[in-house]
């Protein structure tokens, strides 16, 4: 039989949200302080899984430390954000706990509250101080987060409290236009282009435009808004002189590359610069049959050399 405090049992406890339990268990025990997983304290798991009970329970009975760090530096305010529970948020808040905390690679706990769509908890961590321009290793804010979940409420509430969020790059100059672009988020995209000012064909570190990623991730829906709404410019090229035809291409994007030569008139056998390479080349090369016909079927040149004077089917 298990005895007084045995650290599993504690957590089991924490995990079910059996207060009564747990309180006699800690009561026999006479301390509440044991190491957990990746360094968790009984603080951490119960504000990760939303027991705002036990978590008030630890805190003033106990004396646990709302400010106590795991291994990736986490603390009980990022996995109360992080998991949406926002009477746990209030509470820990409420109780003074650092609301620009940093965990492993810089992340606050309103970037961790951006990785879910929970409005109400990103506006109480802002009313109470957090900061949507810090940025975390890869540069990106609070903003670039919300806009891969594509939200366009929290887009706009953000965007209202900080109205120069949107002015930020990542460490390779990516947007949060690239960033909604690439994941599809259509109603991000609507907000990002009503609300700021970005460059029709503003280019990340790779020459990559939002118009680019939405392509080659297949989303034609956001592709033709940029062209529509933001004058993008399919023709564009990026850093090793590939346009987005190239792109769609590479990852098989067949809806896409039909609305490129289709609707937009783009050159099926356009080539890259220098390499030559054709799209058919690159879609042959990275062994996409589906695509390879799609592009025949558009007009393709299968005999079209690369510059090794190679023809596209000696990619295949």
């Amino acid at each position: 039989m298990a005895s007084p405090g045995d650290p599993r049992r504690l957590y089991r406890l924490v995990q079910e949200g059996q207060l009564c339990a747990l309180r006699e268990e800690l009561r026999g025990a006479g301390r509440a302080g044991c190491p957990g997983p990746a360094g968790d304290t009984l603080l951490h798991c119960a504000a990760r899984l939303g027991h705002r009970d036990v978590l008030a329970y630890l805190v003033e009975t106990w004396d646990m430390d709302i400010e106590a760090a795991n291994r990736d530096y986490k603390r009980p305010l990022h996995e109360a954000a992080s998991q949406g529970h926002r009477d746990c948020v209030r509470y820990l808040l409420g109780r003074g706990a650092a609301v620009d905390c940093l965990k492993k690679a810089d992340w606050t706990p309103l970037m961790m509250a951006c990785t879910r769509k929970n409005l109400e908890v990103i506006q109480d961590l802002v009313e109470h101080g957090a900061n949507p321009l810090l940025k975390n290793k890869d540069g990106w804010n609070s903003l670039h987060i919300a806009s891969r979940e594509g939200d366009p409420l929290i887009l706009q509430y953000l965007l209202t409290v900080c109205p120069t969020a949107w002015k930020t790059e990542s460490k390779i100059g990516r947007t949060p236009l690239h960033t909604a672009a690439m994941h599809g988020c259509l109603d991000a995209v609507k907000v990002l282009l009503q609300r700021c000012q970005y460059g029709a064909d503003c280019a990340d570190r790779c020459g990559c435009t939002p118009f680019m990623d939405a392509v080659q991730c297949g989303h034609v829906d956001v592709a033709q808004l940029l062209l529509e709404q933001h004058e993008a410019c399919w023709a564009a090229r990026d850093a090793l002189g590939a346009q987005a035809i190239h792109r769609a291409a590479v990852t098989g994007q067949d809806e896409a590359l039909r609305f490129l030569v289709s609707k937009l008139g783009a050159d099926v056998n356009a080539r890259a610069a220098p390499s030559r390479l054709t799209p058919l080349h690159f879609a042959a090369k990275e062994g996409h049959v589906s695509t390879v016909q799609v592009l025949l079927s558009l007009g393709a040149d299968i005999n079209s050399k690369d510059e090794r004077n190679r023809s596209d089917n000696k990619h295949t």
